[in-house]
């Protein structure tokens, strides 16, 4: 009796010998998510482990998370107007999650005072511009003591 092979068959058969099936990552380990309960979210799940995503943080302490990293994301901008736009739309935001009825405990996150980080924006940019300016001098009397 003769057997015919179809071609995914034959396929697969030539990559076995070939070896491109041998030391494949997870190779004896059992197969993720077979056993055991089934998870609605699975998939969410596995596209953030997979992906190496950061874990979603509740809107609360999302907000509060962007209020401790504003000083950072402000005094990359050059113009006061683009700095105080940043702080207004995050205490927009923040006006606008206090409205909203939120599920779990209560977590209460203030607003940032405008006037106060846009001090500290133009004193952090102050120094930041004289550090450039004394790198800038240092570099041209390297150049001028090399010449």
């Amino acid at each position: 009796m003769e057997v015919h092979e179809s071609w995914i068959d034959r396929q697969i058969r030539e990559a076995q010998e070939r070896g491109e099936f041998d030391n494949l990552p997870g190779a004896g380990k059992p197969i993720k998510g077979l056993g055991g309960r089934q998870d609605p979210d699975w998939w969410a799940k596995g596209l953030i482990e997979r992906e190496r995503l950061p874990m979603p943080l509740p809107p609360a302490l999302a907000l509060r998370k962007e209020v401790e990293a504003l000083p950072s994301v402000i005094v990359k901008e050059r113009s006061e107007a683009n700095a105080r736009a940043i702080v207004e739309d995050l205490n927009a935001r923040i006006l606008d999650h206090r409205r909203r009825i939120d599920s779990g405990p209560p977590i209460f996150v203030r607003t940032v005072d405008v006037d106060a980080t846009l001090e500290q924006w133009r004193r952090d940019r102050a120094l930041r511009d004289d550090q450039r300016r004394a790198e800038l001098e240092d570099l041209r009397r390297s150049r001028r003591g090399k010449s």
